[in-house]
């Protein structure tokens, strides 16, 4: 067993619901296709000491893909899975859902050691045993290998990067939240200066730590969304745009958006390259996941502690990820009686691109219109260029119909 000192109580994604613990989670293994929050032991030689939990819905088919979440500090498996709102996608889309936990005997607060280089290198502690744990789950749940996501909160999100870049062979994209680029510390004590005020490199000094973590590696790399809350105080807002230098240096795009759009609750969202990173700044937010219950297909979470009532940050990931393209559009939970209704036709309108964007079904940047949601381009922003685009989701358009 290892032992941690405490580090970051202010890298915080603490929970206060215990009670939300005991229910969710289970210290037995469960049949196969049990649709809760279940323990697995022996799924490797585990050598970060994490444990392993995972969520695998009912009607689960063969090939299905697995997003991994990793908890904030002084959080744990049950918490995010209950408040982050991936359990209803997963339950809609069909996917599995992997989610490793800390113990306090690997560090104080729960925080996964993302400062400390033997954690956070390939083939080593715990990105190692999180590695272990999606070979388990292709293994033993029939995961589709090339769809496999991560996405954390806070340290977990530090340590989504870490896996995004020790790993890039494992995962196809994943999700920063609140996070900080990857090598942005080697220890504790550099820890707090990469936390707040940040630090500063250029793309290529942060795209260099990543092609290190695993050199000579020329395959693919994944594809990245980073969010941050503009009033972040216990991670600064700079490193959003540290990460974004970081992973469009190494996905080869440039540092300026080839698009942007205007989403709810005064969120922004820069795209880099062919939708290769994304960067969502949330206007007035503070350190947390982004959450906003309610049961519209693009609203998800428990309001609380670090999570915050704003933006389904879920939903947008998990289209990101292309999720949900195998399954039904996410509803509220039925009622007893499954009566047949009507199958409602798609929403689907053919204008000319300036009155798609003058009604909020696209954006415009650079002189052209992009389909709001999906971003695709459709061509100049004016009055001779029609397009027909057709509505999958709120504020979501794909072209054609």
């Amino acid at each position: 067993m290892r032992r941690r000192s405490s580090i970051l109580v202010r890298l915080a994604g603490a929970v206060t619901g215990a009670v939300l613990a005991a229910a969710a989670v289970l210290t037995a293994a469960l049949p196969a296709q049990a649709a809760s929050l279940t323990q697995v032991t022996g799924f490797g030689s585990n050598p970060g000491n994490l444990a392993m939990y995972a969520y695998r819905p009912d009607g689960l088919p063969a090939n299905a893909p697995a997003v991994v979440l990793l908890h904030g500090c002084t959080q744990n498996a049950s918490t995010y899975f209950a408040n982050s709102g991936w359990q209803k996608y997963a339950d809609s889309w069909k996917f599995t859902l992997i989610v490793p936990q800390q113990p306090s005997g690997n560090n104080a607060n729960s925080c996964f050691n993302w400062f400390e280089t033997g954690d956070t290198a390939r083939g080593q502690g715990e990105a190692l045993s999180i590695k272990q744990m999606v070979d388990y789950a292709r293994s033993n749940y029939a995961v589709d290998p090339g769809r496999v996501f991560v996405s954390g909160l806070s340290a977990g999100g530090a340590m989504s990067a870490v896996m995004l870049a020790t790993y890039p062979d494992v995962f196809a994209a994943g999700s920063v939240i609140a996070g900080i680029p990857y090598r942005c510390a080697t220890s504790m004590v550099n820890a707090f200066s990469c936390m707040t005020p940040g630090v500063d490199k250029t793309p290529g000094q942060w795209g260099d730590l990543v092609r290190g973590a695993y050199s000579g590696y020329s395959g693919p790399r994944p594809r990245v969304a980073i969010w941050h809350g503009t009033s972040d105080s216990t991670v600064a807002p700079m490193n959003a745009v540290e990460s974004r230098d970081q992973w469009t240096n190494v996905l080869g795009v440039s540092q300026t958006p080839t698009s942007t759009a205007s989403l709810p609750a005064g969120t922004s969202l820069e795209v880099y390259g062919n939708d290769a990173v994304r960067l969502y700044r949330v206007s007035g937010m503070g350190h947390g996941t982004p959450v906003d219950p309610g049961s519209a297909a693009d609203q998800c979470g428990t309001a609380g502690a670090y999570f915050l009532d704003t933006i389904c940050s879920t939903y947008r990931d998990a289209v990101f990820f292309g999720l949900g393209g195998g399954g039904t559009t996410p509803t509220p939970t039925p009622t007893a009686s499954p009566t047949p209704t009507p199958t409602t036709p798609p929403t689907c309108v053919t204008a000319s691109n300036y009155a798609h964007v003058t009604a909020g079904r696209a954006y415009q940047s650079g002189g052209y219109a992009y389909a709001l949601g999906s971003n695709q381009r459709m061509g100049l922003y004016n009055t001779y260029y029609t397009t027909t685009l057709k509505q999958t989701a709120p504020s979501y358009w794909v072209i054609g119909c």
